[in-house]
């Protein structure tokens, strides 16, 4: 049998595994996996690992996960590279889609099988009430879709945003959403020589977003020279602020940095529950702050901002600390 893991932000993997189990009856070989607020992507990759490990056939396993793009997509999506002739993810997890899913086993034994065919049913359980709110504009569809890609202009940097985590769901939702690119780019020379990372990155792009991963030179003389991009709005994403810094230095427009996520690692103080420095890091915000950049430190566009200086201020006291 099909093993299938349930997998999403918080508790909704949980509540979408009990409501499908009233209805259909309760399941073997299902797990529901939760990342919840205080966890990293570390910990739920082990709980995915753990969840397989109980399966009876760890040959076939399908992912249903909240959100593509997400975190638990990402994380789905890294162990499924090992198994993608046996594996398959089907993203957008709704109630319809679990219950085909759970059918589905008794009479198909492959997930590729599974997962095909339970898309059409997810679909369809989507509606509307009134009826007419359906119907979709062609004309207005068509427009959105247009890249206008090569055309004469440059670059509208919508966004830059530092992110230990680059493209995770936060990124691919909230400030996609947002902003609005056309293009998401990851400023970074480590993931640009990893072949896997950047595959995943590249997958985890939002539907109607491309997404690429340019080391820090290739960023600057697409700075210097991008003639042929009128129309196109690009969301730079870099994993730490030396890369940032970099990237100014070479001569790329940034007057705004959002700064998200900063991991903690050996040598690093965390002075909120987001962001942790180095003292490197200390001193590349000062380097920032004098090239004139201001810094908007928020996680996603609805949380109030904080204050930089604030927070550069509390880091060195806890490194002075450390001396």
């Amino acid at each position: 049998m099909v093993g299938i893991i349930l997998a999403s932000h918080g508790e909704f993997a949980k509540g979408i595994l009990q409501s499908s189990s009233m209805i259909f009856g309760e399941q073997e070989n299902v797990k529901a996996v939760t990342l919840m607020p205080s966890e990293g992507p570390d910990d739920i990759r082990k709980k995915m690992e753990d969840a397989i490990a109980s399966f009876e056939n760890s040959e076939e396993v399908l992912f249903l996960v909240d959100l593509w793009g997400g975190t638990p997509f990402n994380q789905a999506n890294s162990l499924f590279e090992e198994h993608k002739d046996k594996w398959a993810i089907v993203a957008g997890m709704n109630l319809p889609m679990v219950i085909e899913a759970f059918g589905s086993r008794f009479s198909m034994d492959s997930a590729h099988e599974i997962a095909k065919n339970i898309l059409n049913p997810s679909r369809e359980g989507i509606k509307i009430k009134p009826e007419e709110l359906e119907v979709v504009e062609k004309a207005q569809e068509s427009a959105s879709e247009k890249s206008n890609s090569g055309a004469p202009g440059s670059f509208e940097y919508v966004l830059a945003r530092i992110d230990s985590r680059l493209l995770h769901g936060q990124v691919a939702t909230a400030w996609t959403k947002a902003t609005h690119p056309t293009r998401i780019i990851v400023v970074s020379d480590d993931v640009s020589r990893d072949a896997l990372r950047k595959k995943l990155i590249q997958q985890a792009a939002p539907p109607g977003v491309k997404a690429h991963v340019v080391p820090v030179e290739q960023m600057i003389k697409l700075a210097k020279d991008d003639k042929h991009f009128g129309g196109q709005k690009a969301l730079l994403l870099f994993e730490n602020p030396e890369d940032l810094l970099r990237a100014v230095e070479g001569g790329v427009p940034i007057k705004v940095v959002n700064v998200g996520s900063m991991a903690h690692s050996p040598g690093k103080v965390q002075p909120n529950k987001v962001l942790a420095f180095s003292q490197k890091d200390i001193d590349t915000f000062s380097k920032l702050k004098e090239a004139g950049l201001t810094f908007d430190v928020r996680k996603v566009p609805n949380d109030d901002k904080g204050k930089m200086d604030d927070i550069l201020k509390k880091a060195q006291e806890e490194l002075n600390k450390l001396k």
